[in-house]
């Protein structure tokens, strides 16, 4: 039932004039359920008060209430059309009342972690943009048939959730840059194995992919206490977005999968000087695909020991940094950071290896990002040790990755099995760091097990295809020679 909502209001939207792509339909869909989420949790909170014999004041003023604005009911349950506002009236509410109000509650939280806070974000960074006041009322309708009560309820939505983002990146354009495939994700967190106490850090949250799939990763790794669910909803998570859909997204993401207050921060992550990271700051996880392909301006190279304008290798630095003694990273970056020849690439190759172990180097195939033709791999390491040796895996598949055939979790099955104990195959090798050009430094995937095709043909070959042409050459000279 929950599909076919989001399929109706997907639909409604695409009349409206002022939403003209998927990244408009999540962003505007995601506005109008958070409200209608707030509203399930006000209940709940009233229903858990009254139970304890206590009363619960809601955060939110009777008029801006989703069953006071939205869908006024009577008494038999039913909408009520007189009191219900529509078309020019709605929008004028909206627009001019309501996204005041929500917008004010960041001024007057108590602190960045309460949910008020959050409410003042996403309105602050988001607007209405659906012109109609009728194709409003008609997803308002829908979306009030959606429910966020059972865990059941909320597991569904988080899937429908992710598929509006993964269509969102599907769709191209900037999308893309939001959706990690899930498949991907999950085989990081397995590998990289997070415990119940650790920080968990991406400064490069994007839909939060990685933060939610980490706490369902945590969720099922035993039967939680009442201690354990308190540290997961509040000292787990933590995240840093620069750009505002991208924000709301991974906010509405995180709080669909389970977690009431998402510890995400509206900041560019890049503008921070990394010197002025303490002790306080860093993190024992790092799981993240930070943005690659950017050109970053010098005065925000200047907060970094190593300057380059490339996006993703600042972010690098950064997470090393913010890494504790002994924590561990799953981070994608190009597969050319693993080869650049430029004095930046070669320092931060450098950097890593004597600062980190870097035990494990994923290849992954073409195609494994959706619209993005870059090559990727992915660094899995440990702050504190320098790495002796590297083992890597090259992802052989079979098939041509892409819309109508994305990787699936199978594709990785080997490569988590294996790694377990850097078992050698015919995808799999070690490198020895004492082996490697300690000038330049470079780690390229060179799988010793595989045949490559040489690029050079044999001298016969070339030979034959001479004499081929000399041949189709004189059978011409003498086509001209008869014409004439």
């Amino acid at each position: 039932m929950f599909e076919q909502i989001f399929k109706n209001v997907d639909d409604v939207l695409w009349k409206d004039a002022g939403c003209g792509s998927e990244l408009d339909y999540v962003e505007q869909t995601s506005w109008i359920l958070f409200l209608k989420y707030l509203d399930d949790l006000e209940k709940e909170k009233q229903i858990s008060a009254q139970l304890a014999g206590k009363t619960y004041v809601s955060i939110i003023s009777s008029e801006f209430q989703w069953g006071v604005w939205a869908v006024p009911k009577g008494t038999d349950g039913k909408l009520d059309h007189h009191k219900a506002l529509t078309g020019d009236d709605l929008t004028d509410f909206v627009n001019h009342k309501l996204f005041p109000y929500f917008k004010k509650f960041k001024v007057d939280a108590d602190n960045a972690d309460t949910i008020e806070y959050k409410i003042g974000e996403i309105f602050s960074e988001l607007k209405n943009r659906i012109q109609s006041g009728y194709n409003l009322r008609e997803v308002i309708n829908l979306i009030d048939e959606l429910r966020f009560g059972s865990n059941a309820e909320k597991h569904e939505m988080s899937h429908l959730y992710e598929a509006k983002i993964q269509n969102m990146g599907n769709a191209g354009r900037n999308g893309g840059e939001y959706y990690t495939p899930r498949p991907l994700i999950k085989t990081i967190v397995k590998v990289v194995d997070p415990a119940i106490g650790d920080k968990i850090c991406d400064d490069a949250v994007g839909s939060a992919g990685f933060l939610c799939e980490a706490f369902e990763y945590l969720q099922s790794s035993k039967n939680l206490t009442t201690t354990d669910v308190e540290i997961l909803q509040t000292k787990t998570f933590y995240g840093k977005e620069k750009k505002s859909l991208a924000y709301i997204i991974g906010i509405m993401n995180m709080i669909f999968h389970g977690i009431g207050s998402p510890n995400i921060i509206h900041t560019n992550t890049l503008a921070e000087n990394i010197t002025d990271i303490q002790e306080k700051d860093r993190c024992d996880i790092v799981l993240t695909n930070p943005p690659f392909g950017g050109k970053e301006r010098a005065e925000v190279q200047q907060n970094f020991p190593i300057k380059t304008g490339e996006t993703a290798f600042l972010f690098l630095q950064h997470y090393i940094k913010m890494l504790k003694a002994g924590g561990k990273a799953g981070i994608v970056i190009k597969n050319t950071f693993l080869s650049n020849t430029d004095n930046a690439s070669v320092s931060l190759r450098r950097h890593l290896l004597e600062n980190c172990n870097l035990h494990t180097v994923l290849d992954l195939p073409g195609g494994t990002f959706l619209g993005a033709g870059v090559k990727t791999v992915v660094l899995f390491f440990e702050k504190g040790v320098k790495t002796r040796k590297i083992w890597y895996y090259q992802l052989n598949l079979d098939r041509n990755l892409g819309k109508t055939n994305p990787l699936n979790e199978n594709d990785l099955a080997e490569f988590v099995e294996l790694q377990k104990t850097k078992a050698d195959s015919t995808n799999s090798w070690t490198v020895n760091i004492a082996d490697v050009n300690v000038d330049t430094f470079d780690l390229s995937v060179k799988n010793p097990n595989k045949k490559e095709e040489s690029p050079l043909r044999e001298p016969q070959e070339i030979l034959d295809e001479i004499a081929m042409l000399d041949e189709e050459s004189a059978e011409i000279l003498k086509s001209i020679n008869e014409l004439v």
